[in-house]
């Protein structure tokens, strides 16, 4: 998570599983899973434009994501064994490519909450192109 989302909040969509979160250069996904899963339950696949994430024997998400990821840079990590976080990196880093959805068919973000996260976008572009490095907002 960027020092810009630190002091300004996320704007999450939320889902039956958990939530996901954008900035303009990642997506994150946070899953909830049962208290004690171990990683070696965990199966995530990344694919330039798809998802897949199976948990205890259990698809929780799998499909042609909204828009394409560098794979390489993609990760996941499981916290205090009750959540897998999922961090992609967007192929096309801009503010102008706001997801509106996590996969093309499911996960959409409802109006209210696109049109948010396409105003945070816009200033963490702001605060990127036109605020000095190093000088603390």
């Amino acid at each position: 998570m960027s020092n810009f989302d630190e002091r300004s909040g996320v704007v999450a969509c939320n889902t039956s599983w958990g939530q996901w979160y954008q900035t303009i250069e990642e997506v994150y996904v946070e899953i909830n899973v049962p208290q004690g899963t171990l990683a070696k339950q965990i199966n995530i696949v990344f694919a330039p434009s798809q998802l897949t994430c199976v948990v205890r024997g259990e698809t929780i998400i799998k499909g042609d994501m909204f828009s394409k990821v560098v794979t390489d840079e993609c990760t996941w990590s499981l916290e205090d064994r009750k959540l897998v976080r999922i961090v992609l990196a967007k192929a096309r880093a801009s503010a102008d490519n706001c997801w509106k959805s996590l996969l093309k068919s499911e996960f959409q973000a409802d109006p209210l909450v696109f049109d948010a996260m396409e105003k945070k976008l816009t200033l963490e572009r702001f605060q990127k192109e036109y605020i000095e490095p190093g000088l603390q907002v």
